[in-house]
């Protein structure tokens, strides 16, 4: 059965999960089961991402707030290095789609423990961030990159994705609500050559041939 999802998107339950698809035929199922071979220990130590969120002298019970959960896929592969990981994500029926994938991965052997350490929050960030009892080691953000101008250039996933959510427009008041929850670090994806998030100039970078992460160092 479908059920209405907004902007011509339905939510479907077929045998591959919960899946939204669209009446021109697009669809989309979260999943983390085609991760498996990043999670590889070999593997995942080369993930810019876990590069950025390692703190110096700390290797066991990290915490991260993902404030841009988006699919999970950044916060699988942080779980999956052994950070504890809280999701914010806004847009109901993207988070009932990750919600759907979390509890599929938390069934198969593969995937349990990175599962076991991913904890999902409905919730704007921006004001979530502000309710947090007490401050995450790392704040990660991966606001959504302004739409290209060549829309076959936006992989089919995104395209449905943006119908729900648009591109990060408070760039400013995101980036100060990760700071006032005091982290020691926030690690920012951008574009490989885009502008700083917030113009501000983060305390170094590691760079790859599509993104970068921008890392802030606050204690």
């Amino acid at each position: 059965m479908k059920k209405p999802a907004g902007n011509g998107l339905y939510l479907t339950d077929t045998e591959k999960g919960l899946t939204l698809e669209s009446n021109d035929g697009l669809s989309l199922t979260a999943s983390f089961s085609d991760m498996k071979k990043r999670i590889k220990q070999n593997e995942l130590n080369r993930e810019l991402i876990v590069k950025a969120a390692k703190i110096k002298g700390k290797s066991s019970d990290l915490t991260v707030a993902d404030a841009t959960a988006g699919l999970g896929t950044d916060s699988f592969l942080l779980a999956a290095a052994g950070f504890n990981v809280m999701m914010f994500e806004r847009d109901e029926v993207i988070a009932a789609l990750v919600g759907d994938a979390l509890e599929r991965a938390k069934n198969d052997p593969d995937t349990a423990d990175a599962a076991s350490r991913m904890t999902l929050v409905c919730d704007d960030s921006i004001t979530a961030l502000q309710k947090l009892t007490k401050s995450p080691d790392i704040v990660f953000l991966d606001p959504m990159f302004p739409q290209r101008t060549k829309s076959a250039l936006i992989k089919k996933k995104f395209q449905l994705l943006q119908r729900l959510e648009s591109p990060c427009s408070d760039e400013h008041e995101l980036l100060n609500a990760a700071i006032a929850c005091n982290p020691r670090r926030i690690v920012i994806k951008r574009p490989s050559k885009g502008p700083f998030l917030a113009d501000r100039r983060p305390d170094y970078s590691i760079n790859g041939s599509t993104v970068r992460y921008d890392c802030i160092v606050l204690s």
